[in-house]
């Protein structure tokens, strides 16, 4: 009898025509699979791979100036309703689908095509786990970490979708030899917890830095991670949980 095979999360990297969907179609999806050993370790399973997806619409010069997929690369692949449902529903195999930034892929990748899986976004992750890198790009991690075990040029070309599946996976792999799958899907569903300010005159501070007039400031803004993450720190300081936005001015809460 072969062994059975492990239950995975797919790591996902779509290629599109633009950010919106339904004007906005997949060129193309790579994937990577990540999967719990006997030793009880996350590793990267399988080869993994990638297909080329007609998008029906032409692809505009400047998304082809990042991914460098053009119109006759995918004239004659075929539609996304073909492709996606068998390679984001590895049924019964799969306990959740992954991506960096992946509020990206979930546009495109619809719970009718998924079976409704749960997703990890490592971007939102690495907040939590590696809040002292300056940067958290897929690229960005993938040099400031260095992980163990990475071939490089599978992982290149950038901007590709199996590369940056693959890239992506490493992250994840390591991710969850940290913590576990239930923690990171937690995460996933919150806003992004950002370690620190993206502008204003205390840019680059974190926010355990910053006074108390300007935390409250950032928990009126209209950008739901920069008031998330200083809600959080505003709810640290106060020795609580997380701050319930329930009508009340953050001014109020002072009170």
């Amino acid at each position: 009898m072969p062994p059975p095979q492990p239950t995975l999360i797919r790591v996902i990297d779509l290629e599109t025509t633009g950010e919106k969907p339904p004007a906005h179609a997949v060129v193309e999806i790579g994937w990577q699979d990540v999967a719990l050993g006997a030793d009880g370790r996350w590793e990267l399973y399988g080869e993994g791979g990638s297909r080329m997806v007609n998008p029906g619409r032409p692809i505009p010069p400047l998304t082809m100036a990042v991914h460098h997929i053009r119109d006759e690369d995918v004239a004659d692949a075929p539609w996304w309703h073909d492709v996606a449902r068998p390679l984001l529903d590895p049924w019964p195999r799969r306990l959740a689908l992954a991506a960096h930034r992946a509020s990206f892929e979930e546009q495109f990748c619809t719970p009718a095509l998924t079976r409704g899986a749960d997703w990890i976004c490592t971007y939102k992750c690495a907040l939590r786990l590696w809040p002292g890198s300056p940067r958290f790009s897929n690229q960005y991690l993938r040099y400031w970490r260095m992980p163990e075990g990475m071939d490089h040029e599978r992982g290149l070309p950038a901007h590709r979708a199996f590369p940056d599946a693959y890239v992506t996976a490493f992250h994840l792999r390591d991710m969850l030899n940290e913590t576990s799958v239930e923690q990171l899907i937690a995460w996933s569903k919150e806003p992004a917890l950002e370690p620190r300010v993206r502008y204003g005159p205390d840019r680059g501070r974190e926010y355990a830095e910053i006074d108390e007039d300007a935390l409250i400031a950032f928990m009126n803004d209209r950008d739901p991670d920069i008031r998330f993450s200083a809600e959080t720190e505003y709810a640290r300081r106060q020795g609580g949980g997380a701050v319930k936005r329930s009508g009340v001015p953050p001014q109020d809460l002072l009170l």
